[in-house]
């Protein structure tokens, strides 16, 4: 894409600054060795904060045709390199189509410019497709002058939004500290909700229970018990364990989710296989078994310090089943396998009885036509306010024990 600035405020601590630094983009992530990516998405920490941002998590994607031209996701990773092709940056980059896949929604806001005569689509989507799971975006390098890398990735995105002729930028699910950053740097800031489990240190998941009031840990102990009476048995299976004959069985009940709730699901059979193949010992399958044979499962990622509950489905239905294998059964896995906290994915109020409390989300959004950007900076303070509200008025109706 060509050479770009530097802050001057930035170069006096930084001694690469006299080296130019060029932003560029990349078809497929293919196109980008994977320890370098890798080194990226890693920051400053010892191992990757969460699996979604590896190489090989989007690979997979990519590979298996699940986020490609044909679906609405065509790969423009941004690379910012220094003048010895050293990468320095990267941002999980794809031109949309639509707005499926993403759990940031903005239908409303298409629908609204298309009825004004503008064009919404295509668009630029900084995220890892169909993943609404909160994690860095802006992924630089560790060492001086990481803040003023972060900045020229969002700049760069900006100019290779101008460059593509699309309504906007948008980048979702990134942290609060690349959300304050865009906010800053004159992006639209938006947030949401999600509910994840902490655990306080717990060494036992009755040691949680213990943690609950009265009535929700009676409930809770009520349906583990059951879920289970129609002689279901629980099977944790990952790394060399996982097998293809554990992943037919957990497509089946993927497809059948999928279909009842959304119409066509995101993943093909092979993306399933493609991660066995790259990062088994980060899948946890949560599998349900009954006379012999599996019935229902959830999909789980295992991060540095977060269990990522993904997906589930089943082809029987138990009552309690579903809270079983996806919210009890993970927070039984996190407190044995020492996990800071558990994140069951996006929506659902049901989980706070179940232990799992409100956190916000974080988005920004680059608008490119004037008068849209005006109406919907307007929309999102209400809606700031709204978010903020609902996760105090949720707070206050927390399952555990208030204290004395």
């Amino acid at each position: 894409m060509g050479d770009i600035e530097r802050n001057p405020r930035h170069d006096e601590a930084d001694d690469s600054a006299s080296r130019p630094l060029t932003v560029r983009t990349a078809s497929s992530i293919a196109e980008v060795p994977a320890t370098d990516w890798d080194d990226c998405a890693r920051g400053n920490q010892l191992a990757l904060s969460n699996p979604f941002i590896s190489h090989a998590f989007i690979k997979a994607l990519e590979d298996s045709g699940s986020a490609v031209r044909a679906t609405g996701w065509l790969p423009r990773h941004l690379l910012l390199e220094e003048g010895n092709g050293t990468l320095l940056g990267v941002m999980p980059c794809y031109l949309k189509s639509h707005s499926q896949g993403e759990y940031v929604f903005d239908h409303g806001w298409a629908d609204a410019y298309a009825r004004a005569g503008g064009d919404y689509y295509p668009k630029l989507q900084v995220s890892v497709p169909f993943t609404p799971v909160p994690g860095r975006r802006l992924l630089v390098r560790s060492g001086q002058g990481e803040g003023e890398r972060q900045a020229l990735l969002l700049q760069a995105a900006v100019q290779v939004s101008a460059r593509l002729c699309v309504s906007g930028l948008h980048i979702t699910f990134l942290t609060e500290q690349e959300w304050q950053l865009g906010g800053e740097l004159g992006f639209l800031k938006r947030t949401d909700q999600q509910f994840h489990w902490q655990t306080e240190g717990y060494s036992s998941f009755d040691e949680f229970l213990g943690a609950l009031a009265s009535r929700k840990r009676k409930a809770v102990r009520k349906e583990r018990r059951e879920a289970l009476t129609a002689g279901i048995a629980i099977e944790w299976v990952t790394g060399r364990e996982l097998t293809e004959t554990h992943l037919d069985a957990f497509f089946a009940f993927y497809m059948d989710t999928g279909s009842r709730k959304w119409g066509t699901p995101y993943l093909t059979r092979e993306c399933f296989s493609l991660l066995r193949d790259s990062m088994a010992d980060k899948m946890l399958l949560v599998l349900a078994k009954r006379a012999g044979r599996y019935i229902a499962g959830a999909l789980n990622f295992i991060g540095a310090d977060t269990l990522y509950g993904r997906y589930w489905g089943g082809i029987e239905d138990h009552p309690f089943l579903h809270f079983e294998i996806c919210y009890y059964q993970a927070i039984d896995f996190a407190i044995q396998h020492r996990l800071a906290r558990v994140e069951a994915g996006a929506q659902g109020a049901h989980k706070l009885a179940r232990g799992y409390l409100p956190s916000e989300t974080y988005s920004v959004h680059y608008i490119a036509d004037p008068a849209l950007r005006r109406a919907i900076a307007d929309y999102l303070k209400r809606e700031r306010r709204a978010v903020s509200r609902e996760i105090t008025v949720l707070s206050e109706d927390s399952p555990y024990r208030k204290a004395e």
